[in-house]
This record gives structure tokens, C-alpha cells and sequence, in this order.
């Protein structure tokens, strides 16, 4: 591939997935600074492919190599302040970002929350009735989808969805003090 076919490919590329992958990586960080700054250096290694027009898949290259910045991102960070795992969408929703509970640093004020934010959703998944349970740990922390879920189970989608909101609402009450302590 000669260079200007290798910047028409790369200008493709930003032109298909720039929006996506900047979704992606906004989802995980909560600055959009350090979003851009991520979304950066991967448009970089990706410009720096010498086989670019080898590439069989670009779009799950793309996303695993924003997965592997980000984590790189936490890795690096100096904060150890722990207001900057979590975050609150437009609607109030509040998240443990996926950061904080895959960090593997040794920060003992992180892994003492971490300890107890586990702690706490296992006592609220305990109190929760057995589907509406079986379908949070199955879709959150098993990543199959709600559909996937459905066609398991046998069920309607619908109640599905329904069985994870009410699950959802149970947990955001129950761990929204954790939340609110972390933030105080």
C-alpha cells in the first residue's frame, strides 16, 4: 500500500469509526479530555499500522486497542481519588466505573471500597427474588444480552428487560449511600 492509499484508508477509517469509538471511550472515562487524548493515540498506533490493508477486522482492532488504552489510562493515572471511578449520567443514574473494579493497583483506600462496594451488591443481589437476580449477574456481569437472556430462558424480552429494571432500581437504592459516602 503506497502512502496515499494508506492515508485514504486511515481517513476512511476516522470517517466510519471516529463517532463509535469516541462513544466508547467517553463511556469509560469521565473526563472528555482523556477521551480525546485516548481516542488520539489510537488513531496514532493505528497510523502507524505498516499492514494496514492486511487487516482483516479494523473495527475489533479499533476497540481493542481503545480497550487496552484505557486500561493503560487507570494504570498511569496519579489521582487516587476514588470520585474519579464513578459518575453520574444526564438522567441522576450514578456508575462504579468498570475501572474501579478491574483496578488491579495497590491503592488500600481503593481496595478496602472495593471490598465493600462488593460486599454491599452481594447482600442487594441476596434480597433480590431469583430472576430478577439470575438476570442482572447474567447480563452485567456475564455480558450476555437481554435478547440472549430471552431466548434462554424462554421468555419474553419484555419481561426480561422488566426483571433487570426492577433489579436496577433495587440496587441504585441500596448502594446509592455507598455512592453518596464516596462523593461526601
Amino acid at each position: 500500500m503506497n502512502e496515499i492509499q494508506s492515508k485514504q484508508k486511515l481517513s476512511q477509517t476516522i470517517n466510519t469509526f471516529g463517532r463509535q469509538l469516541f462513544s466508547f471511550i467517553k463511556n469509560k472515562v469521565k473526563i472528555i479530555e482523556d477521551a480525546e487524548d485516548i481516542l488520539q493515540e489510537v488513531w496514532y498506533q493505528f497510523s502507524n499500522l505498516s499492514n494496514m490493508d492486511e487487516l482483516e477486522n479494523a473495527s475489533a482492532w479499533l476497540y481493542a486497542v481503545s480497550r487496552n488504552k484505557i486500561t493503560d489510562f487507570y494504570r498511569k493515572k496519579k489521582t487516587d481519588n476514588l470520585e474519579d471511578y464513578t459518575y453520574e449520567d444526564e438522567e441522576g443514574d450514578f456508575s462504579i466505573k468498570d475501572a474501579l473494579l478491574l483496578d488491579d493497583s495497590n491503592n488500600p483506600e481503593l481496595a478496602m471500597f472495593k471490598d465493600l462496594f462488593w460486599e454491599e451488591l452481594m447482600k442487594a443481589l441476596d434480597e433480590l427474588p431469583e430472576n430478577q437476580r439470575t438476570v442482572f449477574i447474567e447480563n452485567e456481569i456475564e455480558d450476555k444480552t437481554l435478547q440472549k437472556i430471552a431466548d434462554e430462558t424462554g421468555e419474553n424480552l419484555k419481561t426480561i428487560i422488566s426483571r433487570k429494571g426492577y433489579a436496577m432500581k433495587h440496587l441504585k437504592k441500596r448502594l446509592l449511600p455507598l455512592y453518596q459516602e464516596l462523593n461526601s
